[in-house]
């Protein structure tokens, strides 16, 4: 019977789930062994699945030979704003959805899930025209507001949902001692919701950090980012595959550190705000 049982597990758990982690790891785990190996040893003998054939190569030729480290910067800098604009904008349109009733709400919310619906790709010529316009094309600040147009109406979706969770009787007993509304909203409402801005902020971030459409069409020239910086390694007649994957593995390195830190503090804050409760 345990013998049947342990097979049972092993076909219908143990296989199926090893299949699943090999499918979603396998291509991650090729890229990092593409980047490790020569360009010349590629060519020749193709990716070297042993120590003895890898090297830094790539890399060196990556960070040395291109402006790799100056378009990561422009990643931050469009990545950074673009939380920075979208967490002001989405904390306080959240608040004032869950704690007021007034006319054209349900409207609104409408319309920010309609939003989501579409496309990005229709937004580009719209937005390229403006911006071409006010003179902010190919600008930190007019990549900023670029993802920042398809980030609030998902940001503001999510946070409402956070703060509505919150007692209205925390805000009002707050007045009641003398707190402003902002005040309330500062001292009591933004501790608790910290939870969710945080998990708010690294999706922002991330979608930023890898975002391409926006990046390509709305900057590219004096505002390269990661993910363009990326598709300008393949050249017009051959592409360097060790190259290429240096790229992707560096251009992918931060965000994967920042969500490890971030998910830390994110528990703690849950814990925190379940002990406080």
């Amino acid at each position: 019977m345990n013998k049947q049982s342990f097979l049972k597990r092993l076909l219908t758990i143990h296989i199926p789930v090893l299949l699943v982690v090999i499918l979603a790891i396998g291509p991650f785990a090729w890229m990092i062994l593409t980047s490790l190996t020569p360009s010349a040893d590629i060519v020749a003998k193709g990716v070297s699945l042993t120590p003895e054939g890898w090297g830094t190569d790539n890399y060196t030729r990556l960070l040395e030979q291109t402006s790799f480290l100056g378009n990561m910067g422009h990643s931050l800098i469009v990545a950074l704003g673009t939380v920075g604009l979208v967490l002001g904008v989405a904390v306080t349109a959240a608040y004032a959805f869950s704690r007021f009733r007034f006319a054209g709400r349900r409207l609104l919310m409408l319309q920010f899930l309609v939003v989501n619906m579409f496309p990005v790709v229709l937004l580009i010529l719209p937005l390229f025209v403006m911006m071409r316009r006010f003179g902010i094309l190919d600008t930190h600040i007019g990549l900023i507001l670029a993802n920042a147009t398809a980030a609030i109406p998902f940001a503001v979706w999510m946070l409402t949902s956070y703060v509505g969770a919150i007692p209205k009787s925390l805000d009002e007993a707050a007045m009641i001692d003398g707190c402003s509304r902002l005040s309330a909203l500062r001292r009591i409402v933004l501790p608790l919701a910290l939870p969710g801005i945080i998990s708010t902020g690294i999706y922002v971030f991330i979608t930023s950090w890898n975002e391409y459409l926006y990046a390509l069409t709305l900057g590219g020239r004096n505002v390269r980012t990661v993910t363009v910086a990326i598709q300008t390694l393949i050249g017009e007649y051959q592409i360097e595959w060790g190259l290429l994957a240096a790229g992707g593995v560096v251009g992918a390195l931060p965000v994967t550190l920042l969500f490890l830190i971030v998910q830390r503090r994110l528990v703690g804050g849950l814990t925190q705000g379940a002990v406080k409760g």
